[in-house]
């Protein structure tokens, strides 16, 4: 049973109907007691750190993840969602994030080759950093996956499992212990995607 974190910030819909098309039963919920009895938890997101990780605050809803991350139940945060696992972000002033995983989120600003439209939008190749990663177990070398973003994480080499191209290196997808994150959207990332949702909600010794 995976329970998706609803905090007024995120697209529910399309995850949700990703988990059941890959015979996974989700729900969605704002309320810590019904999450709770969730196997996993995901954190969606979009928008801007500041504006998601004060919600997140104010719903109280951050002491819930960060206690649910400790005692082992995994965890995946998607987009702005894994963004919000880090120490903390840069957008659009200075805000702390949940910690529980280290790195920081920087703006691509000033970062990427001239050329290069902000945000970054659409497909773009896997390379994987860490081969025992466990939900990119199932995703070949190269393989696209959908992005839209404007900030990506880094400092995050102990956590970090893929990478993608664009100007410069950025952080794809990271994973640590119970802990999983993706910068892209798997739920908007056709077969690859299903794939990594697949390996999310495996069970594992």
């Amino acid at each position: 049973m995976v329970g998706i974190i609803d905090y007024g910030v995120g697209n529910l819909f399309s995850l949700k109907s990703s988990f059941k098309e890959i015979g996974a039963e989700a729900f969605v919920s704002s309320d810590p007691q019904e999450l709770a009895k969730a196997d996993r938890l995901v954190l969606p997101g979009v928008g801007a750190f500041g504006n998601a990780v004060e919600k997140l605050r104010a719903s109280g809803l951050d002491k819930f993840v960060v206690e649910q991350a400790n005692s082992g139940k995994p965890l995946l945060g998607i987009c702005l969602g894994m963004q919000m696992l880090f120490d903390d972000s840069f957008e659009y002033g200075h805000h702390e994030g949940l910690g529980l995983l280290r790195g920081s989120v920087v703006p691509m600003e000033g970062r990427l080759p001239s050329e290069l439209k902000i945000p970054h939008i659409g497909w773009n190749a896997l390379h994987k950093v860490n081969p025992n990663s466990k939900i990119l177990s199932n995703v070949a070398e190269g393989q696209h996956v959908y992005f839209v973003h404007s900030f990506y994480v880094t400092g995050c080499e102990e956590s970090l499992a893929s990478t993608t191209e664009y100007g410069v290196s950025i952080t794809a997808s990271v994973e640590k212990d119970n802990i999983y994150g993706c910068q892209f959207h798997p739920e908007k990332s056709g077969q690859v995607g299903l794939n990594i949702l697949r390996e999310f909600v495996k069970e594992r010794d």
